[in-house]
Order: C-alpha cells, then structure tokens, then sequence
C-alpha cells in the first residue's frame, strides 16, 4: 500500500508521519502512527456552529434550545440572522430575531445555514486566495444542488443541503492549516477530481476526505454525514441504490460540470451523463438544463456573498 510522504506535516510540525486517529493508529493502514492527530493543531471549527448540527438532530431539541446556543455568539448570530433574510431563504416576512429565524425556518434549516456561516468564518483570511473563494463557492454549489435534487425525490431536502456543505469539510480544513501551499495546488493542479486527493497526501500526508472523516466522528455527527464527507470521489453505484452518499456524489460532480469547480484544472463529467445518474423521479423533476442550473446556484451563491 501507498505510504504518503508528510511533506506538509514537516513544514507544520518538524516531524513526519501519517494520518491517525485519536487512537495513533494510521487510518489507512491500521500501523501506528508518529504524528499524533493533535499535532496538526488545526484552528477549532465554530463551536456554535458544531452544538447546531449536533443538537439539530435530536428529534426533541426544542427550539428555544437552539436560539439560546446560538445568542451566545453575538458575532455568529448577527449573520445567521443576517442570511437567514437572504433571498436564499426568501422568508415571506423578514426575521428580526435569532428567536424569529429558528421558528420560521426550523431546526434542519436551521443546521445547514449555520455550517454554511462556520465554514465562511473557518475559512477567515483564507478566503484572500481566488482559489479559496472558488473552493468555498464549490462547497456551496453542491449543497445548492443537493438540496433541489433531494426535493425533486424522497430525500430530506435540508438534510441535503447540510451534507452537502459538509462534504468537503476536508478541504477546509487544509486550506486553514497551509493556505498558502493548498491555494498553490489548487491552481496549479490537472486531472479529474479524485486526483487530487494523491496529491494532497504528497504535501500534507492525508487527504481532504481522510481528514473530513475523522473532523465528523470528533464532532460526534451522524454516521450519514460521516459516509459523505469520507466517500464522495468513490465511484458512484450501479445497482440503483440511492442515499445521501449517492447524492452528494452528483451533486458535487454537477456542481463541477456547469463551472463551480474546486480547483481550475479540474477534468469534469458530461452533465447530461450525470442526469441520467439520477433515480427516475429526480431526473424528471430536476433541471434538464445546465445553463438553467449554474444560473439558479449562481444566485443562490450571490445572495449569500452579498450579506
């Protein structure tokens, strides 16, 4: 098996190694590991942000409960009030509290705004580099279209969107340990998106699907989020099955094909190819166009920029 060289990790830590777990072992390999999983010393992800999604999916959180946790960040609150106005959400009257947003919108609504807010926050100075703000626009592109597939069918629709928010959390990740080197690969890198993550490991010793894994179980978030962050450049099913997973899998290729792609040189796949992915009753209510689409997500995005 392919053992990464930590080219990244050295720059970091002084030290080398490969990817462990909490428990020093090589998630990859099962051996133990010399850099332990603190030594990382990745920035904390907004607490707020992590207790909503954890609380959200408890079936009796009250709502009170999550306006409470959330008011105890003014900062954070301000801009989930702030995009919960968006023309993303399009509220019919417009909220004025956090008490207000959390009644109108609902808990799994709730959950996927407040991640989109962390991950923006996470991202911080990052967000200087063009190739941040393309990864960042990437990131939301998949949730967006998560999100109307899943209402074209059987899934939870805001369940959707969070994962899909979530699912390259691995990447945000690198780009706040080394923004500087991670914005360098993304620009300079060719290939299809899977490609990516071998380079990842030969400057970081991991990759973005590694790390997200391990940032979900730390978080204690459902197994269903950990499945999507850690798998979504697997190849897609072909016996029919369909679940989150599978979902953000095309959603993130969608989001690729109409030109939201995590890195330039990124190698897309055929859109029409990528509908006919899709279970029967999604690919009949979903977007036959891709120009349609980029200029729906491309809104979305922009009422998100613009607050």
């Amino acid at each position: 098996m392919h053992k990464p060289r930590p080219v990244g990790l050295k720059a970091i830590c002084g030290i080398g190694g490969g990817l462990v777990g909490a428990n020093g072992l090589d998630q990859r390999s099962g051996s133990a590991a010399t850099v332990p999983w603190a030594y990382l010393r990745l920035p904390p992800f907004p607490q707020v942000a992590v207790r909503v999604l954890q609380l959200a999916n408890n079936e009796n959180v009250q709502l009170h409960q999550l306006c409470d946790l959330i008011s105890t960040d003014p900062a954070f609150a301000s801009e989930v009030l702030t995009v919960s106005n968006s023309l993303l959400y399009a509220p019919r009257y417009p909220s004025t509290t956090i008490l207000q947003a959390v009644a109108v919108l609902g808990a799994n609504t709730l959950q996927g705004m407040c991640v989109t807010v962390g991950v923006r926050a996470y991202l911080g100075k990052a967000m200087s580099y063009r190739a941040m703000r393309n990864l960042w626009r990437h990131n939301l592109a998949c949730a967006i279209i998560a999100g109307r597939i899943a209402e074209s069918g059987s899934l939870d629709k805001e369940i959707a969107y969070t994962a899909g928010i979530l699912h390259d959390i691995g990447r945000m990740a690198l780009a706040v340990i080394q923004p500087k080197g991670y914005a360098a690969l993304l620009e300079k890198h060719r290939g299809a998106s899977v490609s990516m993550l071998e380079a990842e490991r030969e400057l970081f010793g991991w990759d973005h699907c590694e790390i997200g894994r391990q940032l979900i179980g730390d978080w204690k978030l459902p197994e269903n989020f950990e499945a999507v962050v850690a798998d979504h450049h697997l190849e897609r099913r072909t016996d029919g099955a369909w679940d989150l997973g599978e979902l953000v899998k095309v959603s993130c290729a969608m989001a690729s094909a109409i030109g939201f792609t995590a890195f330039s040189g990124c190698v897309t796949e055929n859109y029409i190819e990528l509908l006919d992915a899709l279970p029967a009753q999604e690919r009949t209510k979903f977007h036959p166009d891709a120009e349609a689409l980029r200029s729906d997500v491309a809104r979305s995005i922009h009422s998100i920029e613009s607050v």
